[in-house]
């Protein structure tokens, strides 16, 4: 029997052939760009040139993006804010999550090795212990820091 023949298929495509790759919600197609083809040309005085420059910057737009928005002939899309995180911390924890990774990788190779056996236990939960004593800290640090809001 060949392989096409064995391949499963959905019941519809029994007797005809499959369509092929298609758009559907887990592949979807790709979204039409606009075409921006038409110009619009503006009077201003230098001021109100200057205060449009500022608020499309503070905006993170262009000013014709300022303008396309302010008008309303573009959905607005939600820019996620960035969030404010010390970089310390942050590479503190790659180091720990690099540490859990590495001990992963080790028991998912000795796993599929068959050599389960030869992991020494005592070591695997020993840093494991350590890393979570030093998350515990560091999470300790950083609510010691926090600033309080309740004022």
């Amino acid at each position: 029997m060949s392989e096409l023949a064995r391949a499963r298929r959905p019941l519809r495509y029994r007797n005809g052939p499959c369509e092929g790759w298609q758009a559907s919600p887990s592949n979807p197609a790709k979204a039409t760009k606009r075409q921006l083809t038409e110009t619009v040309v503006l009077r201003c005085t230098a001021e109100e040139k200057e205060r449009l420059k500022q608020q499309a910057q503070e905006a993170g737009l262009t000013t014709s993006a300022l303008l396309r928005a302010t008008l309303g002939l573009v959905k607005p899309t939600r820019r996620r804010l960035t969030p404010k995180a010390d970089p310390h911390l942050v590479a503190e924890l790659s180091r720990m999550g690099s540490n859990l990774n590495q001990i992963a990788r080790a028991l998912n190779t000795a796993r599929a090795a068959g050599e389960t056996r030869q992991l020494d236990g005592l070591q695997i939960i020993t840093v494991l212990t350590t890393i979570d004593r030093q998350l515990s800290e560091l999470l300790k640090l950083l609510l010691s820091e926090e600033p309080n809001d309740a004022d």
